[in-house]
């Protein structure tokens, strides 16, 4: 059985190079706050064959030295989904600690909301959520806003982030 792609819309999307990663995804025009700008598309794979895939591209990307290069979602429990493929531009959007959309997944499908509202020309970001782990160094963030607390790392784990780095200041001393 062959499996079908999924018709992207990129009515409100355009990729070039961006200042924050490599290539980034731009808005073509005005987006209203609580619009989905696009869908993150990809291949649904189990929650061990995600593991794998997304440990392989991040030693890909740090052996061609690039930071990131992740594109494995979790989509629930038990699945992931991997962005991976030619035919998901959603991938090349960028993190930012200031973000302008979040992810949203329903019925085993990833949006990405416009959390405000979105200028044309402006960069499309989201904050990844990534966790508070040992390797969080291994994912710097250079997105630039007033905010940035210079790694990718979710919002939810700012806080502990910040006592964190106390303590490592107050053991330097």
């Amino acid at each position: 059985m062959k499996k079908t792609r999924p018709k992207v819309d990129l009515s409100f999307i355009k990729i070039k190079n961006s200042k924050i990663h490599g290539k980034g995804v731009y808005a073509k025009q005005d987006i209203k706050k609580k619009t989905k700008v696009i869908e993150y598309v990809g291949e649904i794979i189990s929650k061990k064959e995600g593991d794998r895939r997304a440990d392989l591209q991040f030693d890909e990307a740090k052996k061609n030295k690039e930071k990131g290069a992740v594109y494995v979602f979790e989509l629930d429990k038990e699945n992931d989904l991997d962005g991976d493929v030619s035919y998901n531009p959603a991938k090349y959007i960028n993190h930012s600690c200031n973000p302008n959309c979040k992810v949203s997944i329903r019925n085993k499908r990833i949006w990405i909301k416009a959390i405000k509202n979105i200028k044309k020309g402006e960069e499309i970001n989201y904050d990844y959520g990534y966790e508070l782990d040992n390797d969080y160094k291994d994912h710097p963030c250079k997105c630039g806003s007033k905010n940035c607390i210079g790694y990718i790392i979710g919002k939810d784990y700012w806080k502990k982030f910040k006592k964190m780095q106390r303590k490592e200041e107050v053991l330097k001393v």
